[in-house]
């Protein structure tokens, strides 16, 4: 069962075209990201292979990790080179559908 997210893919085709002007994002920005999980070995690595097919420049040297109070989840925090909404919008598709992710915000 995919993750709970507050991005809603669902409706991200009915969503209007921002014009660069209007947008809050300049591109490129560097974006941040945080993503949930249950602690597992295999968590942080996933994630960061993930978001390097949607950044290339990626590294996972940037990542910020951090476990939760009792060690059940962790939260990675990947700080993304965001040339277009676009990227962005299909980042956040390819990680709130991932089988290991709970949250991502």
């Amino acid at each position: 069962m995919p993750g709970q997210h507050f991005y809603r893919p669902d409706i991200m085709n009915n969503l209007p075209e921002i014009p660069p002007e209007y947008s809050l994002i300049e591109y490129p920005s560097d974006f941040p990201i945080k993503v949930m999980g249950v602690m597992q070995d295999a968590f942080a690595q996933t994630i960061a292979e993930l978001v390097t097919l949607h950044d290339p420049s990626f590294h996972a040297g940037k990542m910020e990790m951090r476990p939760s109070s009792k060690g059940t989840y962790l939260s990675v925090t990947v700080t993304i080179r965001a040339v277009s909404r676009e990227q962005i919008d299909n980042l956040y598709i390819a990680l709130t559908s991932h089988p290991m992710v709970k949250m991502v915000f």
